[in-house]
Parts: structure tokens; C-alpha cells; sequence
């Protein structure tokens, strides 16, 4: 082939890979990043003869006062009917969010919930350098700047509601005639978990106790799964946000491994273990309003019976 020949299929190969570049940045910014969906998982941790549960994970929201179609989507969860509902952070990213979040939330506020708060609960988002996140999690730097998000109000509205705040703080809630014990973190990607303020086995006299935290370090798993704590909630990774098909996520923004980014998997320490779900949330940063490989989800759980007694 002669130089102007190679030359010629030079450019179009690259002309192809551009033109594929650009519209997977279109898809992600235009189509996936708005294409909610909902994930179904079953979890037998109830005791032998118990009635299901059906809890409704919800994470990440990320909540901009204009995203009509997200505030619609959330609202309607209230057609699938939960027991409960157990919010993991990082719920808004404008402090003119708040009241468009609880217009999302709806008739869920009605229901029995809990929930604990992650760094954009309490700070906007700001502007990064994307390598960042390419960075092993205790590499990366975080440099509160103070908090400019109406937290408060938030926490005192869900309060009010009648929701638990988890937030380095435990609850007991009565759920189709359970007893559900509860232990939260406040968000330890930011470093203001506390967990010796919650620290302690679990009680056997509760029918299932949960532990809930916003970003899924392994220091909190393991505190959890070392009290004995058989579910444990998170979010924060939003699995990943950009993932390779058939591959993956790349990273976690914390130290768990990309296989545990998002859904249902195991968490073991020490010779215990706890069932993990780690929502890859709803929203992103809108610094980052993309998504690929990896759609915008909340979870619906049903919480069954173990096979055997002692499982």
C-alpha cells in the first residue's frame, strides 16, 4: 500500500473512533444517565416462619432543583408498596434541593425509614480532576471547605416524617411485626464516621439487625460484620458511573474491590460474614452528568426467611 494510501485509511479508522467516541459520550450524557431503573434482589436473613420485608434502597440522588424527571420517577417508588425505606446519602446537590427532594420522596415519607448522610449532604459538589478517582481511596484528598448545604433542614424534615437518623446513631423500628435493630455511620469517605459511638454486638433478641452506611470502606464493613450485623446498606460508588461492557466498573471511590461495586454480594471478616447491598444510586455529580454501562437504579429487597435456623 503506498504512503497516500495508508495515510487515507489512517484517517478514516480515526474518523470511525472518533465518531464511536462521540456518541458513547452522547449516550452516556443524553440517554443513560436519565434512564432509571429499579433492581430486584431476595435476601433470606429473616427468621424460619417470618413475613417478607420489602425494603427500598434509595442512594445518590444527587438531587438538582430542575430534574423533573427524576423527582417523578422517585415519587412513584410509593406504587411498590415497601415496608421500609433506608436512604444512604448524598442527597442533593443544591441548596435550593430540599424541597424538591421531599416532593421525590412523597408518600415514602410516610413509611417507616431510616437514613444516614454522605459528603454532599453537607457540601456541593465541586469541581475535580477526574484522575482522582483513578487514585487508591486513602491516596485521595479530601478537603472540606465547610458546610454549605442545608443538612439540618433536610435531617429535621426527615425527622419530623418520622424516618431515623443513623447518623453515628443506632434505632429500633417495628416492621410487619419484626423487631429491625439498626446501627448507622455518618459518611466515612469524609471521615466523619464514629462507629465506636455504635459499637457493640448485635442484640439476639432482635428478629434481623442491619447496618447502614453511605460509602462502603472496608473498615466499616468489617466493624458490622464483627458485631455480628447479618445486612448491611451502602452507596457512594454509583457502581462505578463509567463501566466497561462485559468488564465493569474500573473504581470504587472508596477501598472495595470493583467486583462488590454494586448489587448483592458477600462481606466476610474474621470468620463472620454479612449479605452487602451497595446501591450504584441515582444521580451524579453535575460536574460529571454521565453514565455508561452502569444506569441510574434504586433497589427493591425482599427480605425472607433464612433456609435453616442457624444459617
Amino acid at each position: 500500500m503506498s504512503f497516500r494510501g495508508l495515510a487515507t485509511t489512517s484517517f478514516k479508522t480515526a474518523g470511525v473512533i472518533g465518531a464511536l467516541g462521540a456518541a458513547c459520550v452522547g449516550y452516556a450524557a443524553a440517554i443513560e444517565v436519565r434512564w432509571f431503573t429499579l433492581r430486584r434482589f431476595t435476601v433470606p436473613v429473616l427468621p424460619v416462619g417470618a413475613e417478607p420485608v420489602k425494603v427500598l434502597h434509595l442512594s445518590d440522588l444527587h438531587l438538582m432543583p430542575t430534574q423533573e424527571k427524576k423527582i417523578r420517577w422517585v415519587n412513584d417508588l410509593a406504587q411498590l408498596e415497601p415496608d421500609l425505606v433506608v436512604t444512604t446519602g448524598d442527597n442533593i446537590s443544591s441548596a435550593d434541593s430540599v424541597l424538591p427532594l421531599l416532593r421525590a420522596y412523597g408518600a415514602l415519607l410516610d413509611l417507616p425509614g431510616v437514613f444516614v448522610f454522605g459528603s454532599n449532604d453537607y457540601w456541593k459538589p465541586r469541581f475535580k480532576n477526574p484522575a482522582n478517582y483513578l487514585l487508591p481511596a486513602q491516596k485521595q484528598r479530601h478537603k472540606p471547605h465547610g458546610p454549605d448545604l442545608p443538612y439540618e433542614e433536610m435531617r429535621s424534615a426527615f425527622v419530623e416524617a418520622g424516618w431515623a437518623d443513623l447518623n453515628n446513631l443506632k434505632t429500633t423500628l417495628k416492621v410487619n411485626g419484626l423487631r429491625l435493630d439498626f446501627a448507622g455511620t455518618d459518611d466515612p469517605h469524609i471521615k466523619r464516621d464514629r462507629y465506636d459511638e455504635v459499637a457493640g454486638e448485635v442484640d439476639p433478641a432482635a428478629d434481623l439487625s442491619i447496618g447502614v452506611t453511605h460509602a462502603p470502606y472496608q473498615r466499616v464493613l468489617n466493624a458490622f460484620v464483627d458485631d455480628g450485623y447479618p445486612l448491611i446498606l451502602a452507596g457512594h460508588t454509583h457502581g462505578g458511573q463509567l463501566a466497561v461492557p462485559l468488564y465493569g466498573a474500573l473504581v470504587t471511590n472508596c477501598d472495595l474491590d470493583t467486583s462488590r461495586v454494586k448489587g448483592l454480594s458477600t462481606w466476610g471478616h474474621d470468620g463472620r460474614q454479612a449479605a452487602l447491598h451497595v446501591s450504584a444510586g441515582l444521580g451524579t455529580s453535575p460536574y460529571a452528568p454521565v453514565r455508561f454501562a452502569c444506569r441510574p437504579e434504586a433497589t427493591l429487597l425482599t427480605l425472607v426467611p433464612r433456609v435453616h435456623a442457624g444459617d
